[in-house]
């Protein structure tokens, strides 16, 4: 530990001199309003959700149709006290000032009761993601491996949850979910995109879907694939007008191979397409349509010291 106390002696001035900009920077303070949800306890419910959505696969273990019901139980139990809180804090958030009188407490015990009754079809829509997976992987030993192991999964699995979320009027807290996963799995979904069931992400990493992206069902995306925007429409001040459309849509039965970027929020891809690797997009593809990159034309420079290959240059 540093010896030197009369460096400690400047610690006050340098406090001072931060809490000086919490007056100068008001937009990145939350100070003197009601808590904001924690992420802390977001994390937990994800972590719960995921031990009912995958039972048996995430932390604990030897359950069976004798002890499930009593361990699911308990977690949606835990999950409506955690989520009604945390929804609340979100909405009181948002809307204070403008809802003075609401009840948020009640207001968010609704929703998060609602959430929970759309628990069972999403495992319906969760299982046809993992068939799309063990269909489109040849390297899938089985439906385990993908629930254990695949990214892509974890990913669509998150952001299915905070999908329902943000469809029952929940501000914030699908955001910082979805934020979550992509800081887990490379793979970064918007929320508001709006995805058919059957999809896969092979690999995942670097993905990127926009808010108003609109995917069909039985999709395929590859590693790096970036559907996104092409410009961001501005009103006559300059500011960015929000709401608008700004992603593509891609229809049924679409595959998109690695690091191809489809933009723009005209842009349809027609089912059945096929985007080859690094294509970038920003105009529809009929269905049915392949669209690759003609063969690159390569340089290849030979060994330049005596013929050893290990100090070839290419």
């Amino acid at each position: 530990m540093a010896t030197d106390f009369r460096l400690k002696e400047s610690l006050p001035e340098i406090t001072d001199a931060i809490v000086e900009t919490y007056t100068l920077c008001r937009r990145i303070n939350h100070l003197g309003h009601h808590p904001l949800p924690s992420r802390e306890a977001i994390v937990a419910c994800i972590s719960d959700l995921m031990d009912i959505l995958y039972p048996g696969f995430y932390r604990r273990q030897n359950l069976h149709m004798a002890n499930v019901t009593y361990y699911v139980g308990d977690l949606v139990d835990r999950l409506h006290d955690q989520l009604t809180q945390q929804i609340a804090r979100a909405l009181r958030h948002e809307f204070c000032d403008t809802q003075k009188d609401t009840d948020f407490e009640a207001v968010a015990q609704q929703k998060a009761v609602e959430f929970l009754r759309r628990l069972p079809a999403l495992r319906q829509i969760l299982e046809k993601d993992a068939q799309a997976a063990f269909e489109g992987d040849p390297a899938a030993k089985g439906y385990h491996e993908i629930v254990f192991c695949y990214p892509g999964l974890e990913a669509v699995t998150v952001y299915r949850l905070a999908h329902e979320l943000l469809l029952l009027g929940v501000p914030l807290i699908p955001r910082i979910m979805t934020e979550y996963a992509h800081s887990k799995t490379g793979i970064d979904i918007h929320p508001g995109a709006t995805i058919g069931e059957g999809f896969f992400i092979d690999h995942g990493t670097g993905v990127v879907i926009g808010e108003t992206c609109e995917i069909g069902k039985n999709v395929k995306l590859y590693q790096g694939v970036t559907l996104g925007a092409l410009s961001f429409p501005r009103d006559p001040h300059g500011n960015i007008i929000r709401g608008k459309k700004r992603h593509p849509t891609l229809e049924d039965d679409v595959v998109v191979y690695a690091n191809a970027t489809i933009l723009g929020g005209d842009t349809v891809i027609g089912h059945h397409a096929v985007i080859g690797s690094n294509v970038w997009l920003t105009h529809s593809v009929e269905p049915y349509t392949s669209v690759l990159l003609e063969k690159p034309s390569l340089r290849l420079k030979g060994p330049t010291n005596s013929g050893d290959p290990a100090k070839a240059q290419i």
